[in-house]
């Protein structure tokens, strides 16, 4: 969607958990729209494509539930909040979202999935909705600023950020056959579950204290956390 106006940046960058007002024209960031418990609305790819033009991109599915959360706190915000068709493609192995179609081959959806289970990046429905926290899942590395000003969520994720800690991470596993939902063992304890999985990788939430080198059981194969 795009949010556009003379207050785009100023607003965005009070909803959202990254500093967007640091994104130069053509500059884009990883952010989260929260609740003001932390939890998460939804995962954004935020691309400023000029001073006062923004385009958000997110799942499908969370189009309208952002659109929504947008509107409704934008109050005298001088910014205009609309859905945009819109066709981007993002280049694997980098961190760029791209306007223009890069050279270079375009791949299926399944090399997507290894390419996105490989680098340990959740997806809301398998390793992100609204009873994770974005420190499980790796997103205060990525999707957080702790120097911006305030937004909503940002005291629980502060918090948990310099006093707290988490029970659970998000983990690549190398595992030969997987299906998510899969429970992860080690020894006769459950210490996890699968939720994306390929041929030889998994993505699963598995409990801190399982050392880096343990060698794990997911559904009657060996397992071990890559």
């Amino acid at each position: 969607m795009r949010v556009s106006g003379p207050d785009a940046a100023d607003y965005l960058n009070r909803m959202l958990s990254n500093d967007v007002l640091a994104l130069g024209p053509g500059g884009a960031c990883d952010a989260l729209l929260l609740t003001a418990k932390a939890r998460i609305i939804a995962p954004l790819r935020v691309l400023r494509r000029g001073g006062d033009d923004f385009l958000l991109a997110t799942e499908p599915e969370l189009g309208e539930r952002v659109l929504a959360e947008l509107l409704r706190f934008r109050f005298a915000a001088k910014a205009e909040i609309e859905p945009e068709e819109h066709q981007a493609w993002l280049v694997l192995g980098g961190d760029e979202v791209l306007d223009a179609r890069p050279e270079g081959a375009e791949v299926g959806d399944d090399e997507v999935e290894r390419w996105r289970i490989e680098a340990g990046i959740p997806r809301w429905g398998r390793e992100l909705d609204e009873t994770i926290l974005p420190a499980e899942a790796g997103l205060t590395e990525t999707h957080v600023s702790f120097t911006k000003g305030c937004y909503p969520g940002q005291e629980p994720i502060a918090r948990q950020h310099h006093r707290g800690k988490v029970n659970r991470r998000l983990r690549v596993l190398e595992v030969e056959a997987a299906e998510p939902g899969d429970e992860i063992h080690l020894g006769e304890k459950t210490v996890g579950r699968i939720t994306s999985a390929v041929p030889g990788r998994a993505l699963g939430y598995v409990r801190v204290e399982v050392p880096d080198d343990a060698a794990l059981d997911v559904g009657g194969a060996a397992a071990r956390l890559h």
